[in-house]
This record gives C-alpha cells, structure tokens and sequence, in this order.
C-alpha cells in the first residue's frame, strides 16, 4: 500500500501528513510531532481545555511554550518565549487542531491552518498553502477540511470582532486562560 506522504511525493507536493502530538498527563510528558517525548513542567486540566507548560529543547529560536487546547474551538493556543534577537511581533499563536481528550492523555492533530494574533490589531492565517497541498494529496477528508476552514473563519472573525484581543474573545465563551509569569 502507498502512503500518504508516496502520494504526496508523487504529486510533487511539498507536503507532510497531519502533525499528531500526545499529552500524556501521568508521565508528565508531550510527545512533539517528531515522535521525542519531553518532560513537561506543568499541566492544567479545566473544563474547557487542557494547559501545558515546557521548555523547547535544542531550538535556534524559542525556549519555551506554554499552550492550551481547547476541543470545541479546535484550536490550540500557545505562548512562544524567544531568545533574544528571534522576538516576533505576535501575542497569541493559534493552530487549528482536531482534539481527543483521555482521562491520561489528550492527543492533537494538526490541520495545517495556523493564525498569528497581535493586538496591535491583526491575525494573519498562515500555511494556507501547505493545507491545500494536504487536501489534494487527500492528507485530509472533506469533512476535516471544512471544519478546519470553519475554524479558521470563524476564529479570525471572532477576533475581528474583539479588537484582536483574544482574551476577550474567549472570555464571551466563558474561557479564562491563565498563563505563567515569563521565567516561572
């Protein structure tokens, strides 16, 4: 049988499959969509969604990320620490995710749509292109796309609508997110 990512290849589609991480909240880990498991300095179970802090290991750029997932938006939010000179004008970095939630462990697969959010006033959808390589390398069904376009609409509306300031967006949804201080 050929996979997915022969199919793509095939096609010459710069294209890889849906990135699938694990938070395997017993072990204290997060395994990255590389398949390395990473010891995680916190999590954070609430109703309406699962927070994880950690420290980036062995990358040019960032040292540590702090993120939520949130099942019913399909998003995962996160909070990039950057080393100094990398800084990026961004607050907020949200994929659009399809979320399965485990009494031990929460599983995300990425959808290739991402949203970059400042409040200096924008959110920019990113990777459009690696998602319609994905959907032609058939990576995703028909239904995934849509949610994942729905998704991405509807959050980059929403923040529109909130002056780019994603906590009173999700506040209207009744979702308070709490992050840690920079360097806890």
């Amino acid at each position: 049988m050929t996979s997915q990512r022969e199919i793509a290849e095939s096609l010459g589609l710069p294209v890889h499959p849906p990135k699938v991480e694990v938070f395997d909240l017993t072990a204290r880990t997060n395994t990255d969509s590389k398949g390395r498991p990473r010891a995680v300095d916190e999590y954070r179970l609430e109703s309406f969604g699962l927070y994880m802090a950690r420290e980036i290991v062995d990358h040019p750029k960032l040292t540590y990320v702090e993120s939520w997932l949130l099942p019913e938006l399909n998003l995962r939010v996160s909070d990039f620490r950057w080393r100094p000179g990398h800084e990026r004008v961004q607050d907020f970095y949200l994929d659009v995710v399809s979320v399965e939630r485990g009494a031990r462990q929460w599983r995300t697969v990425d959808l290739y749509l991402d949203i970059v959010v400042s409040t200096t006033g924008f959110a920019e959808v990113l990777d459009t292109d690696e998602f319609v390589s994905a959907l032609r390398a058939g990576l995703l069904d028909e239904q995934t796309a849509q949610r994942a376009m729905s998704t991405t609409h509807a959050t980059v509306d929403a923040l529109a609508r909130n002056d780019y300031d994603l906590a009173a967006w999700l506040r209207t949804s009744g979702i308070e997110l709490e992050w840690r201080t920079p360097g806890a």
